[in-house]
């Protein structure tokens, strides 16, 4: 049986990990010992539900079911864990938080939490403690995480949405690297739908990928939906740009992006019906898992081209988790999280998922999925570099209930699919963006 030190047991077997030694047996006597020291002591008799986001990565559940069946070895605690498509967890948790019923704790998207702050628990105690051990929470985990300067969610990690592009059907079009602006990017987009191996980008209601891509747009080009005092602000010129600039990109996409959902896009380039489009690394990963070797060779990955703004607008998808206040075992479910947080559970935990996580904490950056693999160095920043729903606005509920709505995926929908143009979209958004905002 592998012993542990208090030394090593509060440093959260960051040292051990680091060897590889906590794994099987031994990850399972830490998590042990971890139990016995753990700051929150579960309630008598607790039992825990979480509802979470579904897997794109099969290695990345495995991960986390390992973690969870370890985690009630330890402590006697059963987690029985639900998955639902990244579409669905929002709706469900805004059921659960208006009947007083459901899932102990939820794992969604961007700023779930602030959807309604008052029906999370205090979590700021665990955020304090985690963020004292692992060099604390990147800016962008701290806004996602605090509402009127108490922690009401902890941004368990990232998911970098970023460009996935097959290289040999890039370099056949006569690039010899990913655009880095927006001009480039629109003239190779041009470029591989020419030469029969066009890209696409979700315009349905995917709350990752769709959101993703048209918030980047939206910002390169100096469009907001709010200012900083969050006044309504959508109705502008820069805005008008970056919706006509969308609609050129979308006349090469390929058929049927308009119903995309968050899987979509992944199918499609693994059937090889798309040669590009936004996404995290799991479509690399599926590759890898499935033998597609020659497909798995071929997939690289790049930052979001700069736009007129002349600096980086990457929106990459958080997920926070947060504990609902009828909740009846509120220490049982800080001290899952904070298990689930700590290095020992972590570090191999964003190895498997092949850099599809990407922690908010800062002492995950030296994990060494982003140097072993340079194709995942991409994704290492990403919590760093992201921008945050709101983005000149504020976090809270009201930017939360935009992103839920869809209001600025709405509008660029309608006017790359040719529903409305570009003034009477932003009308629209901008009506609807003000009923929230009054």
């Amino acid at each position: 049986m592998t012993r542990f030190d208090r030394r090593s047991l509060l440093q959260g077997g960051t040292a051990l990990a680091a060897t590889g030694m906590l794994t099987g047996p031994a990850l399972l006597d830490w998590a042990k010992a971890w139990a016995q020291q753990a700051p929150w002591k579960p309630e008598k008799n607790a039992q825990l539900s979480l509802l979470r986001w579904k897997r794109f990565i099969q290695a990345e559940e495995d991960a986390f079911m390992e973690l969870v069946a370890n985690y009630t070895k330890a402590t006697g605690v059963k987690v029985a864990v639900t998955n639902e498509s990244l579409d669905d967890v929002q709706p469900k948790a805004s059921v659960a938080a208006n009947t007083g019923k459901g899932p102990d704790m939820f794992w969604g998207l961007y700023s779930l939490p602030h959807l309604f702050p008052q029906k999370c628990v205090d979590v700021s105690d665990v955020a304090d403690y985690l963020g004292k051990k692992y060099g604390g929470w990147v800016q962008s985990a701290q806004i996602y995480g605090k509402s009127k300067g108490k922690w009401i969610g902890i941004p368990v990690a990232y998911n970098g949405n970023v460009m996935n592009y097959r290289k040999s059907s890039m370099e056949k079009a006569g690039f010899k690297e990913f655009p880095k602006t927006t001009d480039e990017f629109l003239a190779f987009a041009k470029a591989m739908k020419a030469q029969n191996t066009p890209g696409g980008m979700a315009l349905g209601h995917a709350s990752g990928d769709g959101n993703a891509w048209v918030h980047w747009c939206l910002w390169a080009f100096g469009g907001n939906l709010v200012d900083k005092n969050d006044k309504v602000i959508i109705n502008s010129a820069e805005t008008e740009k970056a919706l006509n600039y969308a609609k050129q990109l979308y006349e090469s996409f390929v058929p049927g992006t308009a119903s995309w959902n968050d899987s979509f896009n992944n199918k499609a380039f693994l059937a090889g019906e798309v040669h590009w489009t936004n996404n995290g690394v799991s479509i690399y990963a599926a590759a890898k898992a499935q033998n597609m070797k020659e497909m798995a060779e071929d997939v690289h990955h790049a930052l979001w081209p700069i736009g007129p703004v002349g600096k980086p607008t990457e929106f990459h998808v958080a997920y926070p988790i947060m504990i609902m206040t009828y909740s009846k075992f509120p220490q049982a479910s800080k001290n899952f999280i904070s298990f689930m947080m700590e290095a020992a559970n972590l570090d191999p935990w964003v190895e498997k998922s092949v850099g599809y996580l990407t922690p908010g904490l800062v002492a995950y950056e030296k994990n060494p999925v982003w140097t072993s693999d340079p194709k995942l160095t991409v994704c290492r920043d990403v919590a760093k570099n992201t921008l945050t729903a709101g983005h000149l606005g504020s976090v809270g509920e009201r930017a939360a209930a935009a992103l839920a709505d869809f209001i600025v995926l709405d509008m660029f929908a309608n006017v790359c699919t040719g529903r409305e143009d570009a003034k009477s979209a932003m009308k629209m958004a901008e009506r609807q963006a003000q009923r929230l905002y009054r």
